[in-house]
């Protein structure tokens, strides 16, 4: 038997079993994540240190809901149970998960009871991110309960050696403010993890696993301008060099300035080889009439697609192009559906959105990791802060923000009510501050307006500024209300139909951070 290796992340469909990973990597212990599928010859063979059970959205008792192989507990293998692989370890060792009729989600006050070994020395309350609808009622035989919040009577409990343990909160998001130390405490000092892993070596592998993919054969890469693409583009180039063309197709769907932004600044850092496709009029011709938002994000994957193998029968005279590359990451995956029992939330772009009839072979660099890894990823390879730190941009781009059909005028307000809260932030030194600020249209709403002591009947403009570390959870940035009195004040003054500016305060959950 090998010796004793890293951590498994039981996934059970979860939204957060990569970041469990992640943030188990963080503490410098290996981490893999497995499916709940998984047996216990299985995981003895894998040999671990522990066992993480993930997050999920069934119920533990309703019909084929995944469980955890009672057996695993008979390895004497440290386990430590999240939300729902909370219930399910309470279930499999004999305590009681109910429907309670209460519900917790998001910012939640948990109070810690004295002599956790799992809380030791962290204080005695501590805000969490709760995202359940069960709660466990009874306890395991032998196990005490170790905290509890309002509505939830039992949020954490563990044995008498903490070997066994679990909350029913989430540690591994950004808004559980003590969750890391639970982590690392329950990792390093109880369950006594190798802390030997680091993530410096995420390049090296990338490039390696991409140059044995490729191998001699011709690549092409989407390029929108945004960071994830970027460094997708720059690991690739690393790996296969002048095999490597980069395709910019202008879908008409950016914001102010990107399409000459694109052309000039990355060109200019990397000295990759760009070939631009002016594609506007097949975009909006594609999406007219379109106002379901999962049509919209499938028509823009399938446009994209064909634009690239267009581009690709434009470049192939040097030999066929097989690849093409995606800057892909985690949270595109799970949230489209890519996951042992994962909701499918909406399809992204480059996920869901792809055609049956692809014609390339995928390359995703980024694919198993989070946006912080990206950057992080993207300044071992030299690329320029610019590009590192741009707010996040979704590949439909302003297509998902129209709330309606999308067309050339409501492209052009959007375009200036975004360029305006883009500039003000940026005015405020917000920038860094803000995961990043949609801008939404409600293209299909009008309200009642006054301007120039006469009735206007205008659009609303939605800002949906959030603080988030990698997208899988987000909460509203706190604005300061003079900036939001500029940009509010500028777009009704300066962007025609528009004649009232609102503010999105949800966190996520339950909404997402995009609106479509």
């Amino acid at each position: 038997m090998p010796n004793p290796h890293g951590v498994l992340v039981v996934d059970f469909g979860a939204q957060y079993a990569q970041l469990i990973a992640r943030r188990v990597r963080e503490v410098d212990v290996y981490s893999e994540i497995v499916p709940s599928s998984i047996t216990a010859a299985q995981v003895s063979a894998k040999n671990p240190e522990a066992i993480i059970l993930s997050g999920g959205p069934s119920s533990v008792y309703a019909e084929n809901a995944p469980s955890i192989d009672p057996a695993i507990f008979a390895l004497n293998i440290p386990i430590f149970g999240i939300c729902y692989g909370f219930q399910a370890m309470a279930a499999a060792l004999g305590g009681v998960v109910s429907q309670t009729g209460k519900s917790e989600f998001g910012r939640t006050q948990l109070k810690v009871n004295a002599g956790s070994k799992v809380f030791n020395s962290l204080p005695s309350e501590q805000r969490v991110w709760m995202s359940h609808g069960d709660a466990v009622t009874e306890a395991p035989c032998g196990f005490s309960v170790t905290a509890s919040t309002s509505d939830t009577a039992i949020a954490a409990f563990e044995s008498s050696n903490a070997l066994l343990s679990g909350v029913q909160f989430h540690p591994e998001v950004l808004h559980s403010e003590h969750g890391q130390a639970i982590l690392k405490n329950w990792l390093v000092n109880i369950a006594k993890c190798n802390t030997t892993w680091t993530t410096a070596n995420i390049a090296k592998t990338e490039i390696e696993k991409a140059r044995e993919q490729i191998g001699d054969k011709r690549v092409i890469c989407g390029l929108s301008g945004g960071v994830d693409s970027a460094v997708a583009a720059a690991i690739i180039q690393k790996a296969v060099g002048r095999q490597l063309t980069c395709v910019f197709v202008d879908h008409g769907l950016l914001r102010s300035g990107e399409s000459e932004q694109v052309q000039r600044d990355f060109v200019a850092s990397t000295g990759v080889n760009l070939v631009v496709i002016n594609a506007v009029d097949q975009f909006l011709d594609a999406l007219k009439g379109v106002t379901d938002p999962e049509t919209k994000r499938k028509i823009i994957g399938r446009e994209f697609i064909r634009s690239f193998e267009k581009a690709a029968r434009e470049i192939a005279s040097g030999g066929e192009v097989e690849f093409l590359v995606q800057g892909t990451l985690y949270p595109d995956v799970v949230e489209s559906g890519g996951g042992t029992g994962t909701a499918n939330i909406k399809s992204h772009h480059n996920v869901g959105g792809l055609p049956d009839d692809l014609k390339f072979s995928l390359v995703e660099p980024l694919r198993e990791l989070f946006k912080d890894e990206v950057r992080n990823v993207g300044q071992e390879l030299g690329l320029p802060e610019e590009i590192i730190w741009r707010q996040p941009f979704p590949g439909p781009g302003l297509g998902i923000r129209i709330i309606g059909e999308v067309t050339r005028d409501r492209l052009e307000i959007l375009r200036a009510a975004d360029s305006i809260a883009r500039e003000e932030l940026k005015a405020a030194g917000l920038d860094r501050d803000i995961w990043q600020c949609p801008v939404i249209l409600l293209a299909d709403v009008r309200s009642v307006g006054v301007q120039g002591d006469g009735r206007t009947y205008g659009h609303p403009i939605v800002l949906r500024p959030v603080s988030s570390e990698d997208a899988m959870t987000a909460d509203w940035s706190r604005i300061p209300y003079e900036v939001l009195e500029k940009i509010s004040t500028r777009i009704t003054n300066e962007v025609r139909e528009v004649n009232r500016v609102v503010l999105d305060v949800t966190s996520k959950p339950p909404a997402t951070i995009e609106w479509e």
